[in-house]
């Protein structure tokens, strides 16, 4: 019996946040699926940092506004007084030294290094809009990644566009931020499983989607859907075996970071690295309405081929050479050539993130529809008699990848 990916897809759309108990859960859903191949599926674990939040609270002359804790911004209680930071050029810095700082949106490097430089005391980020309420939205638990954490940290608090504005109107002299969280390890895991080749075992294409979700969304579009698509990609290669070896890895942890991805990476040798030629990587798909779209860390020989294949069978996608912040970076920041298949809904018509993103957008015809094509396009590079994507990066891509893992941040 063929794989029913909508059914599956059904059956993982449950919040599984990075670390917790229900991304372990639909990991060892992944397993038992690949296992009713009659094939066998590593759970593979690693670390990640974990946050528990005690309090978050930001109140001023008595009031106080609906807040949410910046998880790894550690723990403080602050009175100073309160400065809207407008944009990140350097006109207003010594405005920020010992203030609570209002962004403007959320935390980025230029911004955050600019409130260490010019030393403030907090930071209040918010997002939205300002049509968002308690009652159709939930306010975003963000997180201060190790990439802004290395550099020092600052306690700070997150809340909505419309608590933002109305913090502006009513312009207290001070605000009292009071932040209180634990710190502690816990473990992520990658599902991983192998379809060795029979005519070219050495050569390596690793075909990578996450699985996990961020807090308060089904996750059923980012990227249930991706992990169901690759999935049957797999039960189609269990069937018919690849001239080439095939590594198959559910990501976990890719909301945090690609930590999945990186961790998997970190993880092999360069002799093992040498090996592996290609990423094939999924990430958001089913909307009813959408687009297709094929981003390509490749030369451009690659991008005119998948013009060519998708032309040749009337499958309209839009391709570009560009990154994809997904699991295709950590891959193609090693030299790994890659291609991100997505179908992005149309604006209002899907939704990631937030408690919107659940199956009421998504149809099977859809999900086949993405899935016709990662089969088509698949079997023409992993069965190629000589594999025809030179194993490189371009100049431009390499640019965008360090610019994107900010490696040229002092």
């Amino acid at each position: 019996m063929s794989l029913d990916i909508y059914n599956l897809l059904e059956k993982i759309a449950f919040t599984r946040v990075s670390g917790s108990n229900e991304e372990f859960k639909c990991a060892n859903i992944l397993k038992e699926t690949v296992d009713s191949f009659g094939k066998n599926a590593e759970i593979w674990p690693f670390e990640v940092s974990g946050y528990k939040l005690n309090k978050a609270v930001l109140f001023s002359n008595g009031k106080t506004y609906e807040v949410s804790g910046i998880k790894g911004s550690g723990s403080a209680l602050i009175t100073a007084p309160l400065y809207y930071m407008e944009t990140n050029l350097d006109t207003d810095k010594y405005e920020i030294k010992d203030k609570i700082v209002l962004i403007n949106g959320v935390i980025n490097v230029p911004t955050y290094k600019k409130l260490l430089k010019y030393g403030a005391k907090g930071f209040i980020s918010y997002s939205g809009d300002i049509t968002d309420t308690p009652a159709n939205s939930d306010l975003e638990n963000k997180e201060l990644r190790d990439v802004l954490r290395n550099k020092g940290i600052i306690p700070g608090v997150h809340m909505r566009t419309k608590t933002a504005i109305e913090l502006l109107n009513d312009n207290p002299k001070e605000v009292t931020l009071e932040l209180s969280q634990d710190e502690f390890i816990q473990t992520s895991h990658n599902v991983i499983s192998e379809i060795k080749g029979n005519i070219y075992p050495d050569e390596i294409i690793t075909i990578t989607a996450h699985y996990d979700s961020v807090e308060f969304s089904k996750g059923a579009y980012d990227n249930g859907a991706g992990s169901v698509l690759i999935m049957k990609l797999y039960e189609y290669f269990v069937k018919n075996t690849p001239k080439r070896t095939l590594k198959f890895i559910w990501c976990g942890s890719e909301e945090r970071g690609l930590l999945g991805s990186k961790a998997y990476v970190n993880a092999q040798t360069e002799e093992e690295l040498n090996k592996i030629i290609f990423n094939i990587n999924v990430d958001v798909a089913g909307t009813i309405l959408g687009t297709e779209y094929a981003n390509i860390m490749a030369e451009q020989a690659l991008v005119d081929y998948v013009d060519y294949l998708s032309n040749e069978i009337s499958f309209p996608i839009v391709t570009k050479q560009d990154i994809y912040s997904s699991d295709s970076i950590p891959f193609s920041d090693k030299g790994i050539p890659a291609i991100n298949l997505m179908r992005f809904g149309r604006p209002g018509a899907a939704h990631i993130h937030n408690r919107h993103d659940t199956m009421s957008f998504i149809s099977k015809e859809s999900l086949e529809k993405t899935y016709s094509f990662l089969e088509y396009i698949s079997k023409k590079l992993i069965n190629a008699n000589v594999f025809p994507v030179k194993r490189e990066i371009p100049e431009n891509i390499k640019k965008k990848i360090d610019e994107y893992l900010f490696k040229n941040e002092k």
